[in-house]
C-alpha cells in the first residue's frame, strides 16, 4: 500500500524558514512527477512547486526565488523510497496554510494527509 507521510511543519516567525519532507512507502510505478500543494480553509488548494522523473522544476510565482523543491532516492533489492522536500526560505504570514505531498502518476494521484505551517510573529 502506498503512503506518503510529511513533515517538517510548524511555527516559525515572518523571514524564518523550515524545511518539509515526504517519505514515500509502498510500490509507485509509471510517475510523472512529484509536488507540493498549499490549501486555507475556504479556498483550493494550489500548486506551490513541482519536479518532474527529469528533474524539471516548476513554482508558483509567490515562492519563486524563496522556496526549492529537490528529491532523493535510494533503492534497495525490493523497493525504492523516494523523499520529497520543500525548502522554505524568507517566509511570510501569506504562507500559512496545510502543506500536502503529492506524487502524480500515469493512473491516479497520491496525496499525503498534510502538515500543518504557520507563519507569525
Amino acid at each position: 500500500q502506498v503512503q506518503l507521510v510529511e513533515s517538517g511543519g510548524g511555527l516559525v516567525q515572518p523571514g524564518g524558514s523550515l524545511r518539509l519532507s515526504c517519505a514515500t512507502s509502498g510500490s509507485i510505478f509509471e510517475i510523472n512527477g512529484m509536488g507540493w500543494y498549499r490549501q486555507v480553509p475556504g479556498e483550493q488548494r494550489e500548486l506551490v512547486a513541482s519536479i518532474s522523473s527529469r528533474g524539471l522544476r516548476n513554482y508558483a510565482d509567490s515562492v519563486k526565488g524563496r522556496f526549492t523543491i529537490s528529491k532523493n532516492s535510494t533503492t534497495s533489492r525490493d523497493n525504492v523510497k523516494r523523499t520529497l522536500y520543500l525548502q522554505m526560505n524568507s517566509l511570510k504570514p501569506e504562507d500559512t496554510a496545510v502543506y500536502y505531498c503529492n506524487v502524480q502518476t500515469l493512473r491516479r494521484d497520491y496525496w499525503g494527509q498534510g502538515t500543518q505551517v504557520t507563519v507569525s510573529s
